[in-house]
């Protein structure tokens, strides 16, 4: 799979300073097409890796600046997203098949268990996991500031508050009682 976003880091040793990743236009533009974004004016990481038992822990921030769709108007509105990263990376276990891995095997999954990434050779690709983060972080129901106006131009009004012909109807039928 190709990456919009792609920043390989070697597992052994790891970089000791904090990683920045900064996303150039072309990155932006190509991540932004994938998540269905207007566009993404800056894409901003900072990642520290910790070697621990059996895996590669990466912390830290992204922030973004992004034109997000209305899910109401369908006008783009900017949007800032600001996200904690925090990720497991896992060495990928071989291809070899034991007779117990049909089994079913039952694992209680911790917190940090849950956002683990799994890796194969001498490197893992942690732009992809900020893309990743970035995607996940994306309110797909956000709505702009024109949002109240384009439900007031289509008529659209709050559940309590019903509207139209048959609204009329009740309500006139309501008085008469």
């Amino acid at each position: 799979m190709h990456s919009e976003l792609s920043y390989m880091v070697k597992a052994r040793p790891l970089p000791g300073e904090t990683i920045k990743i900064e996303a150039d236009a072309g990155e932006r533009t190509a991540l932004a097409e994938r998540f269905g974004l207007a566009g993404i004016d800056r894409l901003h990481a900072e990642i520290d890796l910790e070697q621990r038992a059996g895996a590669i822990r990466a912390s830290g921030t992204l922030a973004a600046d992004v034109q997000q769709i209305c899910a109401v108007s369908g006008e783009a509105f900017p949007a800032r997203i600001e996200e904690r990263v925090d990720l497991r990376f896992v060495e990928r276990s071989g291809d070899s098949h034991d007779e117990n891995d049909d089994a079913e095997i039952e694992i209680e999954l911790e917190a940090d268990d849950c956002d683990e990434i799994e890796y194969s050779g001498d490197a893992f690709d942690l732009g992809e996991a900020v893309a990743q983060t970035l995607g996940l972080a994306i309110d797909p129901y956000a709505e702009g500031p024109e949002a109240d106006a384009a439900r007031e131009r289509a008529g659209i009004t709050g559940d309590d508050t019903p509207n139209g012909p048959l609204a009329e109807a009740l309500a006139a039928l309501t008085k008469k009682g």
